[in-house]
């Protein structure tokens, strides 16, 4: 790191330090901190005022401001979660069925703490197969929807519950193979109870994104064996400082988030330093898009594989790297000098983005805790479900690769190109100088893994930010941002041909169906804002990754 940005200074508290914050903040025109500081945000968001957003967005602030606090609330689950660590004690697999906020959150905590959990959060069927058939003798599964009604998390209920009873189990043994965590009240609090599962209400007053220290994080974490305490310690130990002007760390972030936002710098790369947090970017990239990406504006969270990886820089990027360790040394890797770094443990970790993210949308005057955007798509899924997928023709055969180009949209008036190089370069050739490209992969994020290596290749071929997703993980996370933020994006979408499909228990389509579907609902939706849409299609996953990758290579020569 370099020595110009610590000269930046930092702001810190609990073991958890923001280097750079006041170079962002002074580099714009007028303070975003100074704005938030006249008009007393710290001590009113600690003291949960629904008003800081505005009156539209009272309403939902209102019932929304639990994180604040929610650690304290999470104290209270201590005792059941060690009852349940106790009963399940002979069942070691952990596996978590659960999509964005219910997912996220576990997944960075285990990998961060070296415990082993299995997240299934896609409808693949080559990956849900995979995950049922691992160790489903000593498998118990988390169900973790807020609503109760998540499509994805449904079917994957579904189709342990029919595996459990297919391995001979009874519906009484099946069903206390489930631990269930929702709101209460939710539909899936009903259906738990005819299960005989286990179930654990959350807290109603904090919305997903920002759950991290709700049941939704702590129950899987700790089934998995993670001493889940440490982060509440950890959040409460940071809370005393988030309602000063002064030493607070999450004041420092936001205030930069937000200046370097409305000056033209509304692209985020979230890098890993290196010293111990696993994945937080992928946590704070759905927190981020999904908070801000709305009204036509927002900030564009670009997770980025390492210090040294393309696209971790440029003129409307701000470079912010995490990690474990509190003093802000070089950056493994080199390759870049960070505008930001936000080191410390993770409890405080979660609670100071969360808050720095409530800020910033202060900053940007938008309702940081909707998603106005997310149904679309669900509602397009479900037509489609019920409809059938429309039949379409592609307008170019690769070795294996179909591509289309989403009807109806414009290509700069040039001639659709009739291979894979040419298409994605024409799609690349179109982002200009404030523009980016969404990746998005319907494919099986372990088994079709090499596929996000494009990310890279296509960031350094277009020098443009690049973000990469798995679908339809990526719907709760960045797909607000596609369809609310400023709509400057070019989406790459990659599907698959599926080799085997896998029905889901008691509904009239299959996990390929479902997963096509989305594909296709997801399209029809960025299709109606004119924006390029070319969806490659993979006829042989095996032999079309590679190929795609060579062609992404060959645009860089």
């Amino acid at each position: 790191m370099s020595e110009d940005l610590l000269a930046g200074g930092c702001e810190g508290a609990a073991g958890l330090a923001v280097y750079g914050a006041e170079a962002v903040d002074a580099a714009a025109p007028a303070s975003a901190r100074a704005a938030l500081l006249a008009e007393d945000v710290p001590a009113r968001l600690v003291a949960k005022d629904p008003t800081l957003w505005g009156p539209d967005a009272q309403d939902e602030a209102a019932i929304r401001l639990g994180w604040v606090d929610t650690f304290r609330r999470g104290r209270d689950l201590l005792p059941q979660l060690a009852e349940l660590k106790a009963e399940l004690a002979d069942l070691d697999h952990v596996v978590l069925a659960g999509m964005g906020g219910s997912s996220l959150a576990p997944e960075v905590i285990t990998r961060t703490l070296g415990r082993s959990l299995t997240v299934l959060d896609t409808t693949d069927p080559g990956q849900v197969r995979a995950a049922i058939a691992d160790r489903l003798d000593r498998t118990v599964v988390v169900v973790a929807s807020k609503s109760g009604s998540t499509v994805e998390t449904d079917s994957h209920r579904r189709a342990y519950w029919q595996a459990f009873l297919d391995s001979g189990l009874s519906e009484a043994e099946a069903g206390r193979r489930f631990v269930v965590v929702t709101d209460p009240g939710s539909p899936l609090a009903d259906t738990a109870a005819e299960m005989g599962a286990f179930v654990v209400l959350a807290d109603p007053d904090v919305g997903g994104r920002y759950s991290a220290l709700t049941a939704f994080g702590l129950v899987p974490s700790a089934l998995a064996g993670v001493e889940v305490v440490e982060l509440l310690d950890q959040a409460e130990e940071l809370l005393g400082a988030l309602g000063g002007p002064q030493d607070n760390p999450g004041l420092a972030l936001g205030a930069a988030l937000g200046a370097a936002a409305t000056t033209g710098r509304d692209k985020v790369a979230l890098i890993s330093d290196g010293t111990g947090i696993d994945g937080l970017g992928d946590w704070a990239e759905q927190l981020i898009a999904e908070s801000t990406g709305k009204n036509g504006v927002g900030i564009l969270p670009v997770v980025v594989e390492d210090p040294a990886s393309p696209g971790a820089t440029g003129p409307d990027v701000l470079t912010v790297t995490y990690g474990g360790g509190l003093v802000a040394g070089a950056v493994p890797g080199g390759g870049i000098r960070p505008d930001l770094a936000v080191n410390g443990p993770l409890g405080a970790q979660f609670l100071t983005w969360e808050y720095a993210t409530a800020v910033a949308g202060v900053v940007l005057g938008i309702d940081p805790f909707n998603q106005p955007n997310v149904t679309e798509s669900k509602e397009n899924t479900n037509r489609l479900l019920g409809s059938g997928l429309p039949i379409e023709s592609p307008t170019f055969v690769d070795d294996g690769i179909e591509g289309y180009w989403v009807p109806g949209q414009s290509q700069q008036g040039a001639p659709l190109p009739g291979d894979l190089a040419g298409a994605l370069r024409l799609l690349l050739d179109g982002l200009g100088e404030d523009g980016y490209l969404a990746v998005m992969a319907y494919l099986d994020r372990f088994g079709d893994a090499k596929t996000a290596q494009v990310r890279p290749g296509l960031a350094a071929a277009s020098g443009r930010p690049v973000t990469f997703g798995w679908g339809p993980r990526f719907l709760h996370s960045t797909g607000q941002y596609h369809k609310g933020g400023p709509q400057l994006g070019a989406y790459l979408q990659i599907t698959g041909d599926v080799a085997e499909d896998l029905p889901v228990p008691g509904k009239p389509y299959s996990f390929g169906q479902l997963q096509a579907a989305q594909a296709a609902g997801d399209r029809e939706a960025l299709a109606q804002r004119g924006r390029p849409v070319l969806r490659l299609h993979l006829t042989d996953r095996g032999a079309g990754i590679p190929h795609l990758l060579d062609a992404v290579r060959g645009l860089r020569s």
